[in-house]
């Protein structure tokens, strides 16, 4: 493969890389990739975690004959502007600006382009989808990897109670002993940023996105999943503690196109597999690890039967 560096024109411009598969014939299908929530840079990785899904995606794509583009967000790496001060429809907005930049590579087939998103990604790629109706904006299709079903107030509350018992004992002990109780205090934060006006506020002695906050807390995913009728590939994993897995369900019954979903066991939001009880504490420790496997099969396959690339079309894969 070879990978170019690229700007997506707008305010602010976005730095990406456009990957391409060596030994294709031209146009190439493509698969515009969407990172996770907050500073994630093009690879989906974060100056203390590196996720690092977008980078193995676009790799593996681009092995078996699929092109992709992925970027930096606003204030992220090397794309200029202040990711705190953008909002959720920001972000659809920059994914809309990254698709329009793909379809106009000479490399590439506008009329195969399908979406996969991440987390937040992922909510972005059906909100980008959903604004074209049953044209679905010339998209293809679309990839949602644990991608929420719920709307974003209860969701973020639900988090909380998942995540509470996965704490050290130490914390969980100290908790008990001030009578914090986890989710509610995660309401009243909500509560405070709903107050708010700007696009950057200080919560709790920290600067935050407050609009994005505020437009997530009310945006309901499910309104644009009942406008996705294009092919739908949703994967989670049962050990997912930031997205029900259960919203699978959600989603297969809302999406009126053609939907395939997939309930991957022992897998996290990270997108690799833990043992035993599923614990954020664990993620560093399986973040040494590659993407799962079978998650980058499951996308490449259902990509290659979505955008239509054949044995014949797709380059010689070197062994390892």
């Amino acid at each position: 493969m070879r990978e170019l560096e690229l700007r997506v024109p707008g305010e602010p411009p976005l730095a990406g890389t456009l990957t391409l598969p060596d030994a294709s014939p031209t146009p190439l299908p493509a698969v515009l990739l969407a990172a996770g929530s907050g500073p994630i840079d093009r690879d989906s990785n974060h100056r203390r975690m590196r996720f690092d899904v977008t980078r193995q995606l676009a790799h593996t794509l681009a092995a078996a004959g699929i092109a992709s583009l992925r970027y930096d967000k606003r204030g992220v790496g090397a794309s200029p502007g202040d990711w705190r001060a953008a909002g959720l429809s920001d972000n659809v907005d920059d994914l809309g600006r990254a698709h329009d930049t793909l379809a106009a590579r000479p490399e590439v087939d506008p009329a195969r382009i399908a979406l996969a998103g991440h987390s937040e990604g992922a909510l972005l790629a059906a909100a980008l989808a959903a604004r074209g109706g049953r044209a679905g904006n010339g998209i293809a299709g679309v990839v949602l990897l644990s991608m929420s079903a719920t709307p974003g107030e209860q969701l973020l509350r639900w988090q909380a109670r998942q995540i509470g018992p996965t704490l050290p004992a130490p914390v969980r002990a100290l908790l008990r002993l001030f009578r914090i109780d986890l989710e509610a205090k995660v309401a009243a934060n909500h509560a405070r940023i709903k107050a708010t006006t700007t696009d950057v506020a200080r919560i709790g002695g920290a600067r935050v996105n407050a609009r994005w906050h505020r437009e997530f807390l009310a945006h309901d995913p499910r309104g644009d999943l009942a406008r996705l009728h294009l092919p739908v590939l949703a994967l989670t994993g049962e050990k997912d503690l930031q997205v029900p897995a259960g919203d699978l369900d959600a989603i297969a019954a809302t999406v009126p196109g053609p939907v395939e979903v997939h309930r991957v066991p022992d897998l996290t939001h990270t997108l690799r597999r833990q043992a035993g009880p599923a614990s954020l504490r664990a993620y560093h420790a399986e973040l040494r690890s590659p993407v799962d496997p079978e998650v980058l099969r499951t996308v490449v396959d259902w990509c290659s039967r979505t955008l239509g690339v054949t044995a014949d079309s797709a380059p010689p894969v070197n062994p390892l």
